[in-house]
């Protein structure tokens, strides 16, 4: 202890070797939610910047360079340098501009025939994890309602523009996996982001839950597809439209019950859905009536109107396991 109101910290030598401190250096003190103390040499809260370089061979897999840019971009890099001995070649850089049109942010900004520099110029505190979720929401909650009146309705234009719609999906869902990456290294942009650590994972899980949903909603377009010119009994239709209708109302109080920390509305959407089994159970019933060639596709159908209903629960329990973590809240 120094004087009457300070102290004294030690610090491990390997440490400040390791990130560089040097003496008089300024150094940041920032107390955790639960009373932990980090140390920091980022003492403005500037975003690190990170940069991955990446170097490539003129023979590599085209579609396997475009899984590491991903990967790259969801692991929250600020910039990614490519380079390779000989140029560029063709089919790498359509995979390039492939990348630059399915995530958020990142632009071409240096290019050479060996190398190509791109960097992400969105701001993160411009999108919101809360409002990435929001979006996802609304876009997925529109592709299953989409996907389900293009197979009553044989509408080969609708069920396409359900397919379509994934990509919108995926890049806000990588946007919420990188954003999540970027505050685990910065606990400066978890403050100004508005977003705890604590509730980053919670977060992440439901974009994940709501992307799965989205999936389901491109599987019943595609099968619908495949049946568009059959004749589907009316009777199967009214079930099938019924337990999607079902399953969105789960999807709906299950989101509600995420952004609203309401406990009860999530408890009564796993039930719901416990309740919703019976109905399945009957239009699989229904189904075994139906040609072969039908039953297979329209029983895939009803299987993602059903695993679209159980994401729902699995979002509504992790708004009961969420909660939990929270100190004040009322059951």
């Amino acid at each position: 202890m120094t004087g009457g109101s300070s102290y004294v910290i030690t610090l491990p030598k390997d440490w400040v070797e390791s990130v560089h401190i040097k003496k008089n250096d300024p150094l940041g003190v920032i107390v955790q939610p639960d009373g932990t103390l980090l140390i920091t040499k980022n003492t403005t809260g500037d975003q690190i910047q990170r940069i991955k370089n990446l170097e490539i061979t003129s023979d590599i897999d085209p579609d396997f360079f475009l899984r590491n840019l991903i990967g790259i971009y969801i692991a929250g890099y600020n910039a990614i340098h490519i380079t390779t001995k000989d140029r560029v070649t063709g089919p790498v850089r359509m995979k390039l501009r492939e990348f630059s049109n399915m995530v958020i942010g990142p632009e071409f900004v240096e290019e050479t025939e060996s190398s190509v520099l791109i960097k992400d110029l969105l701001n993160p505190l411009e999108m919101p994890i809360q409002n990435s979720l929001k979006r996802m929401f609304v876009i997925v909650r529109g592709m299953h309602t989409d996907a389900i009146e293009g197979f009553i309705a044989h509408n080969s234009d609708l069920i396409s523009d359900v397919i379509e719609r994934d990509n919108d999906v995926d890049r806000l869902f990588w946007l919420v996996a990188r954003q999540t990456n970027m505050i685990l290294h910065n606990v400066h942009l978890s403050k100004k982001m508005n977003v705890n650590i604590s509730e980053m994972l919670p977060h992440f899980q439901v974009a994940r839950i709501i992307e799965r949903v989205g999936d389901h909603s491109v599987r019943i377009a595609k099968n619908a597809g495949k049946i568009s010119t059959s004749i589907i009994p009316d009777e199967i239709n009214d079930q099938i439209r019924s337990a999607s209708e079902g399953a969105l109302t789960a999807f709906e109080k299950s989101i509600e019950s995420f952004f609203t920390h309401d406990l009860k509305k999530a408890n009564k959407t796993i039930e719901y859905m416990h309740q919703m089994e019976e109905t399945y159970s009957l239009i699989n019933t229904k189904i075994l009536s139906l040609p072969v060639n039908l039953a297979v596709s329209v029983r895939n159908i009803t299987d993602s109107i059903r695993r679209s209903g159980e994401y729902s629960a699995d979002i509504a329990e992790n708004v009961i396991n969420y909660e939990m973590m929270r100190e004040n809240n009322s059951i």
